[in-house]
C-alpha cells in the first residue's frame, strides 16, 4: 500500500484567491470549514447529486460531511488531515458546483 500524502492547509493568499472563485460556499464561523447547502426541485434529484458525489469523493480519498433531508443537502467540507481548509476542499467543492448544475 502506497502511503497518502498529507494534505496542506491553505495559506492566507491562496484561501483568499480559491474561496473567492467558489459560487455559493461560505466559510464556517466557529471551524476552518466551508458549507453550502444545495437545493434541488425533489428528492430524487438531491439523492442522484450525492450519489455522483460520493463517487468522485471515494476516488480522492476525500468524504465530505453532509446531511439530507427531502430536497436539501447541506454540505460542510475541510480536511481533517490537516485540521483545516485545503486544496482538496476547494477541487471537490468546484466538482459539486459542476455536478449541481447539470441537475
Amino acid at each position: 500500500m502506497a502511503d497518502r500524502r498529507v494534505p496542506e492547509k491553505l495559506s492566507p493568499d491562496e484561501r483568499a484567491e480559491l474561496l473567492s472563485s467558489l459560487e455559493g460556499w461560505s466559510l464556517e464561523t466557529d471551524r476552518d470549514a466551508i458549507r453550502k447547502v444545495f437545493v434541488f426541485k425533489t428528492f430524487n434529484q438531491a439523492w442522484g447529486f450525492m450519489n455522483r458525489v460520493a463517487l468522485v469523493a471515494e476516488k480522492m480519498g476525500h468524504h465530505p460531511e453532509w446531511f439530507n433531508v427531502y430536497n436539501k443537502v447541506d454540505i460542510v467540507l475541510t480536511t481533517h488531515d490537516c485540521d483545516g481548509l485545503s486544496s482538496l476542499d476547494v477541487e471537490l467543492a468546484k466538482k459539486m458546483n459542476l455536478f449541481a448544475s447539470k441537475v
